[in-house]
């Protein structure tokens, strides 16, 4: 204990705040120190404890004089302690608590836990040396007893100086970041630009070029991004908006639908249209109000909302009774089938495989076996 001196708790220029922790007892040695309990602070030049009751008590160590530290586990009746090894105290040290210990070592003892993460950071700090890279200013004495060793406010100088400092690392920060969001824009310009290319290249030359090379051009366009979204700054706000975003939409849909079976859950649709957006993200009521005007639209899809709430779009040419009668054979054909299974068979979520087989059993093809593990369909013999 005789390696700390009275300090003011206050951080000096260039030193950094790295972790604090309260509930920290104090040892020299095996012996409990004369101090109450109170805050630990570790900083990237000094090891600091403050009394938390009288805050003028304050004491601070320099982390050069640590020589190695190791963690003492907590026990029956004890907690957590961190041993901390030092070198002897200089000649010229300031006056603190303890003039003379017998003692090498200290331990701090975490009596609100959170000693894990303080040994972490002392060791990543004790890794670092950064107070061998920035030195703090000089400690001015003023005075003797728990106010020996203080060190003097910067004054306005030293505030200014700070204040200039910050200012200058934002405005650093703010440069860095438009300078990344200027050349993500150049990026995307280049990506609508090659979409368009590609989707005119389909448009111009469809009977020139094979399926297989439709098919992959459009996967290139998925992938991408829709070259021109329909989007609030181009079509306004309101009914005119929602009726281009589904017209839009009933355009980009109809093959993903296709391949899953002529149906898809609303929030597959949402990411799946979202992420062709690119950077034009759709909100969720947007994309709702659009779906809703797929039938005033004579779009060939249509939203719909099942008994449970599930909201799907389908395509208009998706039968209800093709639907039930796959539902049916591919129970019959298993005997039994449990929405995941389902699932499995057919390919798609098991939340739409569980809607088809719901539907099925309101239509009094099938009938359900509900225990503890878990929702089971048969055909219904009866």
């Amino acid at each position: 204990m005789d390696r700390f001196s009275w300090a003011n708790g206050l951080l000096e220029i260039n030193e950094t705040l790295v972790i604090q922790q309260r509930g920290v007892k104090l040892y020299d040695g095996d012996d409990k120190a004369k101090l109450d309990t109170g805050v630990v602070l570790l900083s990237t030049h000094r090891l600091i404890w403050r009394d938390v009751k009288n805050h003028e008590c304050c004491i601070a160590m320099p982390l050069s004089q640590v020589i190695f530290f190791e963690e003492q586990a907590a026990g029956i009746g004890k907690s957590a302690k961190i041993v901390i090894h030092l070198h002897a105290a200089p000649a010229n040290k300031e006056p603190g608590p303890y003039q003379q210990s017998k003692y090498s070592y200290i331990k701090l003892s975490f009596k609100e836990h959170g000693q894990i993460e303080f040994y972490r950071r002392l060791t990543e700090e004790m890794a670092q040396k950064r107070w061998e890279n920035t030195p703090v200013s000089q400690p001015i004495h003023t005075g003797s007893g728990p106010q020996a060793g203080r060190t003097r406010a910067v004054g306005i100088v030293g505030i200014e100086r700070k204040i200039e400092e910050k200012r200058k690392e934002t405005d650093k920060n703010i440069s860095e970041a438009f300078e990344d969001l200027s050349k993500l824009m150049v990026k995307a310009k280049e990506m609508v630009e090659l979409s368009r290319s590609i989707a005119n290249k389909i448009k111009d030359k469809q009977g020139d070029i094979t399926e297989d090379e439709t098919i992959r051009f459009k996967s290139y366009l998925l992938s991408m991004g829709i070259a021109n979204p329909v989007t609030r700054e181009t079509h306004g706000s309101g009914t005119h908006y929602h009726m281009q975003l589904a017209k839009q939409l009933g355009d980009m849909l109809q093959a993903p639908l296709e391949e899953r079976g002529g149906m898809m859950a609303l929030t597959e649709v949402y990411c799946l249209v979202n992420r062709a957006r690119g950077m034009e993200l759709l909100s969720p009521d947007d994309l709702v109000n659009a779906c809703k005007m797929f039938e005033s639209l004579k779009l060939p899809l249509r939203l719909r909302v099942f008994d449970s709430g599930v909201m799907v779009v389908q395509l208009q040419s998706h039968s209800e009774e093709e639907m039930i009668a796959s539902a049916l054979d591919n129970v019959s054909d298993k005997g039994s089938l449990t929405a995941e299974e389902f699932a499995k068979l057919l390919g798609l979520s098991v939340l739409l495989s569980k809607e088809r087989l719901l539907l099925a059993e309101k239509m009094g093809h099938l009938c359900r076996d509900d225990s503890v593990e878990g929702l089971r369909f048969y055909p219904n013999l009866f």
